[in-house]
C-alpha cells in the first residue's frame, strides 16, 4: 500500500510538470511529423493536448517524465513470492536486472500490469468469461526487448493469457469520446480471437453492437475481403473486428513490421479512426477515418469501462500477441498529438536482442521438465500422420529433431529420423489437437515459437497459440503430446539439448 500511495503523490506533481511543458509541446504537436521536446513522454503529450491519459500501461518504460512508481509486478514459482519492477530513473525505463535477480533459477510470471496514470486502473489476470475460462500471466522473461538502448521485458501473450480491470476510473462509458495506442509486434500474430487492448465489458460478456472500443491487431479477417494477409490494426467494437467503415476496407494494408504502433480513436457518436506505423522509424498511416458503422448499435457507441489486453471483452483468448506499451485517453486525440506520440515512440528504438538458440542444423532432444521423458515419434514411424508421444531416452534419431528459421522468428522442427515435420493436425485450434508429424506444407500449421522460460523452454504452435503440453501432465512412458492453451506449469516446459 505504501508504495501505491508514493505512486499517486508522485504524480500530483505531474500537472505543475505539464504546465511547463505546454509551450514546448505546443510547437512540437503543432505540426505533423514535428519531434517532440526530448524530456516529453505520450501521456505528457496527450495532456498538452487535453486530452490525457486515462490509463498507461507499460512493462518497458515510464510513459509520463514524472513517473517513478512501479511498472509490473512478477511472481515466481519457486515459493510464489512477489515482486513489483519498477523504473531505472523517474521517467526512465524499466529495471530488468531487478526481475532477473529475483526470478533466477526459477520462472516468473507477471501477475499486475500497473496503470501509471493518476486513476490507478491496474490491470490483473483475468478470470473466466463467457467465451472462455480463467487466464494465466505471461512468462515474464518470455519477451526480451532492446528499448531507450536498455533491457526490458514485454507481456507475451499465448492462448489463455490475459489481463483485465473491471472495475475502472475515467475511462469512456457509454458514447464518450476517446483515443488508444499500443506498440506490439507484426510477427507474433495469429488469427484466433482477440488481441486486444482497450475499453471492454464490465461483465466478462458479449453484451452487444458497439459495448467495446479496443485496438486488435492479428491476422483475423473479420469482414471480407481484406488486403494481404495481414496482420493489421483494427478496431473490436464487439461483434466485429473493423478494418474501416463497416468492418472490410482494403485501404487497410495491414502492418508487418517487426514493431508496430497501433492506435484507434473513436468520438462515441459519429466517426472513428484506426492508424497504424513501424513503430522503429517513420509516420503513422491513417487506414480509415470516417463514420462508425451503421449496422446496429454503434451509432452511438454503449461503451463500459472496462480494460482489457491480450483477450476479446468475452474473454475469447486464442490469440498471439506482444504488448510493451499502451494508453487510453479521456477525450479523442488530435491528429498532432498522435503524430508526436509517434515519433517518441520510434525515439526510443525499439530492437529484438539477437537470438543464438535453437542452432540450425544442429540435432536435440527435446526433455519434459515434468516427465523427465523425450519428445518422439511413435514407433519410428516416418509416414504423414505418425503420432507424437513422450518416452524415456533411446539414444536414436527417432527422438532427434532439428530446428530451422521460417521467418519472422517462427521455426519448422523436423524429425531427424523421418525428414518430416512437427504439425498441427488438420491445423486444429481447440485445446487438446493433437501434434503429428506431416511433409512440409510451409504452412503456419507446422511453425513454431520457442520462448525461455527460466533455463528452461515452451514451444506454441503459431496457428493455434497453444503450447506443446504432456497430456494430463503424465509422465509415462506412450504419453501423448498434444496442444492446450498456456497454463504456466512443467507440463508445457522443455529442456533442449543436443
Amino acid at each position: 500500500m505504501i508504495a501505491r500511495h508514493l505512486r499517486g503523490l508522485r504524480l500530483r506533481v505531474v500537472g505543475a510538470v505539464l504546465a511547463l511543458l505546454a509551450g514546448v509541446l505546443a510547437g512540437a504537436i503543432g505540426t505533423a511529423g514535428t519531434a517532440q521536446a526530448a524530456s516529453s513522454l505520450p501521456c505528457d503529450i496527450y495532456a498538452s493536448a487535453g486530452t490525457p491519459c486515462a490509463a498507461a500501461h507499460s512493462t518497458t518504460r515510464a510513459l509520463y517524465t514524472a513517473y517513478d512508481g512501479p511498472l509490473y509486478q512478477v511472481k515466481r514459482a519457486s515459493d510464489s513470492a512477489t515482486t513489483d519492477i519498477g523504473v531505472l530513473t523517474a521517467g526512465g525505463y524499466a529495471n530488468a536486472a531487478a526481475q532477473d535477480s529475483f526470478c533466477a533459477g526459477t520462472t516468473c510470471v507477471i501477475t499486475k500490469i500497473y496503470d501509471q496514470s493518476p486513476n490507478h486502473n491496474d490491470l490483473t489476470i483475468e478470470g473466466p468469461g463467457g467465451n472462455g475460462g480463467q487466464d494465466v500471466g505471461a512468462i515474464a522473461n518470455a519477451l526480451p526487448v532492446t528499448v531507450g538502448g536498455h533491457a526490458a521485458y514485454g507481456v507475451f501473450v499465448s492462448a489463455g493469457v490475459g489481463y483485465r480491470d473491471n472495475s475502472t476510473r475515467g475511462i469512456a462509458t457509454g458514447s464518450s469520446p476517446e483515443g488508444a495506442y499500443m506498440v506490439t509486434s507484426g510477427h507474433h500474430v495469429n488469427n484466433r480471437c482477440c488481441f486486444d487492448y482497450g475499453n471492454a465489458e464490465t461483465s466478462g460478456n458479449d453484451t452487444g453492437n458497439g459495448h467495446m472500443d479496443a485496438i486488435n491487431f492479428g491476422t483475423e479477417c473479420w469482414f471480407s475481403p481484406c488486403s494481404g494477409s495481414g496482420p493489421w490494426v483494427q478496431a473490436d467494437l464487439e461483434n466485429g473486428l473493423f478494418a474501416g467503415g463497416n468492418g472490410s476496407n482494403t485501404n487497410n494494408k495491414g502492418n508487418s513490421s517487426e514493431y508496430v504502433t497501433a492506435m484507434e480513436k473513436n468520438n462515441g457518436t459519429t466517426t472513428y479512426a484506426v492508424k497504424g506505423g513501424n513503430a522503429q522509424s517513420g509516420s503513422l498511416t491513417t487506414w480509415y477515418n470516417g463514420a462508425l458503422p451503421n449496422l446496429g448499435g454503434y451509432t452511438p457507441m454503449h461503451m463500459e469501462g472496462a480494460i482489457v489486453l491480450g483477450t476479446g471483452g468475452d474473454d475469447s483468448n486464442g490469440s498471439d500477441g506482444s504488448f510493451f506499451e499502451g494508453v487510453m485517453t479521456s477525450g479523442y486525440p488530435t491528429d498532432a498529438a498522435d503524430n508526436a506520440v509517434q515519433a517518441n515512440i520510434t525515439s526510443v528504438a525499439y530492437t529484438t536482442p539477437a537470438a543464438a538458440f535453437p542452432a540450425a542444423g544442429t540435432a536435440y532432444r527435446l526433455t519434459n521438465v515434468n516427465s523427465g521423458k523425450v519428445l518422439d515419434a511413435v514407433n519410428c514411424g516416418t509416414a504423414n500422420g505418425t503420432s507424437v508421444d513422450q518416452w524415456s531416452s533411446l539414444g536414436n534419431t527417432c527422438q532427434q529433431w532439428k530446428f530451422a528459421g521460417a521467418g519472422n522468428g517462427h521455426y519448422t522442427i523436423t524429425n531427424v529420423n523421418s525428414g518430416t515435420v512437427l504439425d498441427d493436425k488438420n491445423c486444429g485450434q481447440s485445446n487438446g489437437t493433437a501434434v503429428q508429424l506431416w511433409a512440409s506444407l510451409g504452412s503456419t500449421c507446422q511453425q513454431w515459437d520457442v520462448t525461455r522460460v527460466g533455463s528452461h523452454y515452451t514451444i506454441t504452435n503459431v496457428n493455434t497459440g497453444m503450447a506443446l503440453d504432456v497430456a494430463n501432465c503424465g509422465t509415462a512412458n506412450g504419453t501423448v503430446v498434444r496442444q492446450w492453451q498456456q497454463l504456466d506449469n512443467t507440463c508445457q516446459q522443455w529442456n533442449i539439448a543436443p
